[in-house]
């Protein structure tokens, strides 16, 4: 193998004696780069040898002198930027815009080749001196002497301005000129286009709209107002984007919102005939839309709007609930309630995007007059009693569950959910007695919202009463199975209740019919002698009665009716004819409850099986009763219900409310000897706050009855008071 050859090295060395310069090379040599820049502005450039432009540029650069080589630069751009700036001038008429941006893609056209001939300065010599470059520099001169020239600057802005104001008219523009001058603002630096142009710009548009809102609101109502405000808006979004800085466009709608909505927002929403609460009234939900669409682009817009509907909705349900006239039939009392909430939450989901805060100020204001009448409680319970009684009947399982939940919406909404309960359970046990219930399912399912929301203790007496009927059921069959001779005669059927579980009912006393009351020694023998201790106390004035009756013309019915009818009429097989005393005495009725027996058994037309004497409106004690021979019915089956009030009466209501609040003193002791045992010393004020926020699930606590329950609590050695501060309670374990 051959030998490798030894590396050589290679070493350039300065000459070591001085080159001599032409002392006239760098004024020459500027003299043809000067020469090529007043070509370039003349659009002579064809001719100019650009490599040889750039080899004069370099060596100058080269040699030194870099700092003649820019100042020059510098000097003859200006020059013609100035004859230029004259020829802009000028210019006559609307042509100055078409004029100005022609000389001004000249002139960048110019810059491009001369920053080609002078790249190497600028790559090197500018930033070592940390000059601007030379693409900057022409920038910068074209704003001294082109733009900031006096006669073109005021000229331009107001050209500007009024072709804005002319397309704002309703004139059309030339939008391409506009987004190049605009853009040969920018491009000259945000502060030239913010100083020269976007102030002036947002200063006019908010005098224009001034103007132009207070013309609109003299002449306009609400939704027209809306409806112009909005295009303006469009328009001025749209302008942005055709031919403004895109950063203008907060600026602009800025000065709208303000000028059009912000500063008109309260004449707008009470602007009569047309404002909000027309809006809310007519179910205008485009315009109501539009109204909540432009209003939360303002501070405080959405507040107004949701404080104006609060105080409509308030003063429309005080005024709904504190009116006799609606008060007389408490279902459709709830059902306009529901239309009501169903109204309103249409327009919160149609025109106020679901809104939660404008949901929020619905329920709080459902909350507010709902609670102004006593009687909600009752009268939703009525409703609920009417639904599941008939009202629910054909409906499918998922409308029915619709209906559960929008009660139950209206029982949150009820401060005293303990009073709900006391008439639900009142109404329950009826329907399940008397069998009137459309459907156990829906029952179930209400019971099971009901659980959901207030707790097992809310309804384990409810699910007790749905226990005692499954378990009277299986009782009876164990009756009848063992008394197989009782299959002839009367039958009877007992719904056997728990006391604690079924509203508390007063045992009236009253005489049974003799075939009757055997039967009923027979089962109290029975159900006893296979239970113990139990007792067992009838409750006639709850129970039906099916009983077969043969009229004048040999014509026969089956006649359901209560208890006490049924007592009353078995008295006619033996009596042609008794007075009211006589009826009294026999059945020993309470008088008030016999009276409206016989008023729904001789007074009500097309069920009036008997006939008194005096005729009259009213049963007093001086009537007499007998059979109506002539009584006839297309029905074989007759049901005479009793004539009863479907509210309470007075007294039934005072005595439900007295109920309630006895209830409520054990619930209220509990909670405080609950929040004692936790903090173990407490004052006055702060008991009643707690107190009343454990409490408010099922009612609100009067601080009044808090305070007899303290006292009560401390009577019976549960708490102290402080020796020094009276007002403060000690716990006592």
């Amino acid at each position: 193998m051959s030998n490798p050859q030894k590396k050589r090295n290679f070493q350039i060395e300065a000459f070591k004696h001085r080159v001599a310069v032409d002392p006239k090379y760098a004024d020459k040599t500027w003299k043809v780069l000067e020469h090529a820049i007043h070509e370039i502005y003349n659009h002579n450039a064809s001719g100019l040898s650009f490599e040889e432009l750039y080899r004069n540029a370099y060596t100058m650069v080269l040699h030194k002198f870099g700092e003649k080589l820019y100042a020059g630069l510098i000097t003859s751009i200006t020059a013609h930027l100035k004859k230029i700036s004259k020829s802009i001038e000028d210019v006559q008429g609307g042509l100055f815009l078409e004029e100005l941006n022609r000389k001004w893609n000249e002139h960048n056209k110019a810059l491009q080749m001369i920053r080609d001939i002078f790249m190497y300065m600028d790559r090197t010599f500018i930033p070592s001196t940390r000059k601007t470059s030379v693409h900057e520099m022409g920038l910068i001169l074209w704003r001294n002497h082109a733009i900031y020239y006096s006669n073109i600057r005021t000229r331009l802005l107001n050209t500007l301005l009024e072709l804005v104001h002319r397309e704002r008219t309703g004139d059309v523009i030339n939008r391409g000129l506009m987004r190049n001058i605009i853009k040969m603002l920018m491009d000259l630096g945000s502060s030239v286009y913010q100083g020269e142009f976007e102030q002036q710009f947002l200063e006019v548009s908010a005098e224009f709209y001034k103007g132009e809102s207070q013309k609109f609101i003299e002449c306009c109502d609400c939704g027209e107002y809306l409806k112009k405000a909005e295009k303006r808006l469009n328009e001025e979004m749209e302008r942005v984007a055709h031919y403004l800085d895109g950063k203008s466009e907060a600026k602009i709608t800025n000065v709208v919102e303000k000028e059009m909505i912000e500063n008109h927002m309260l004449t707008l929403v009470h602007m009569e005939n047309s404002g909000l609460v027309k809006m809310l009234l007519d179910d205008r939900y485009e315009d109501l839309g539009r109204m909540y669409t432009l209003f939360r682009r303002v501070p405080n817009g959405l507040l107004t709007i949701r404080e104006v509907m609060t105080s409509h909705i308030r003063e429309i349900g005080k005024q709904f609930v504190t009116d006799p006239e609606k008060l007389k039939d408490p279902v459709e009392f709830v059902q306009r309630l529901l239309d009501e909430k169903d109204k309103y939450d249409r327009v919160i989901n149609l025109a106020f995007n679901n809104d939660k805060t404008f949901q929020n100020a619905l329920n709080s204001s459902f909350e507010y007059f709902i609670n102004l009448n006593a009687r909600s409680p009752e009268f939703i319970s009525l409703f609920v009693d009417d639904k599941l009684r008939k009202g629910l009947k054909g409906f499918s399982e998922e409308d029915v569950e619709v209906i559960l939940d929008k009660v139950m919406m209206l029982f949150r909404y009820l401060q005293e959910k303990d009073v709900f309960e006391k008439y639900y359970k009142q109404h329950l046990s009826k329907r399940l007695l008397s069998g009137k219930t459309v459907s156990d399912d829906a029952e179930r399912s209400l019971i099971v919202k009901l659980k959901t929301e207030c707790g097992y203790q809310f309804t384990s007496k409810l699910e007790g009463m749905f226990t005692d009927m499954k378990t009277s059921h299986d009782t009876m069959q164990g009756f009848y199975a063992s008394h197989p001779e009782l299959g002839e005669g009367p039958t009877l059927t007992v719904q056997v209740l728990t006391t604690g579980s079924w509203p508390t009912q007063p045992t009236v006393t009253c005489n049974l019919p003799a075939e009757m009351s055997t039967l009923c020694e027979k089962f109290r023998s029975y159900y006893l002698g296979t239970r113990t201790g139990r007792r067992l106390s009838w409750q006639t004035n709850m129970g039906t009665a099916d009983i077969k009756a043969t009229f004048g013309k040999g014509q026969k019915h089956e006649l359901n009716v209560s208890t006490y009818q049924m007592c009353v009429l078995m008295l006619f097989n033996n009596s042609d004819r008794l007075s009211y005393k006589e009826i009294e005495q026999a059945t020993e009725i309470p008088a008030s409850d016999l009276k409206r027996c016989l008023q729904s058994l001789a007074l009500v037309k097309g069920k009036n099986v008997l006939r008194k004497e005096p005729v009259s409106k009213d049963v007093v004690e001086e009537d007499a009763f007998f059979v109506n021979d002539k009584f006839v019915s297309r029905f074989y089956r007759v049901k005479i219900g009793t004539v009863v009030a479907q509210k309470e009466s007075e007294p039934e209501k005072q005595e439900t409310r007295q109920r309630v609040e006895e209830d409520r003193k054990p619930q209220i002791e509990a909670a405080i000897v609950r929040i004692m045992k936790s903090r173990r010393v407490l004052d006055h004020n702060n008991i009643i706050t707690e107190v009343t926020k454990l409490l408010q699930s099922r009612f609100l606590a009067n601080p009044t009855e808090i305070k007899k329950r303290i006292e009560s609590l401390i009577e019976r050695d549960f708490l102290e008071r402080d020796n020094v501060d009276r007002k403060l309670y000690r716990y006592l374990a």
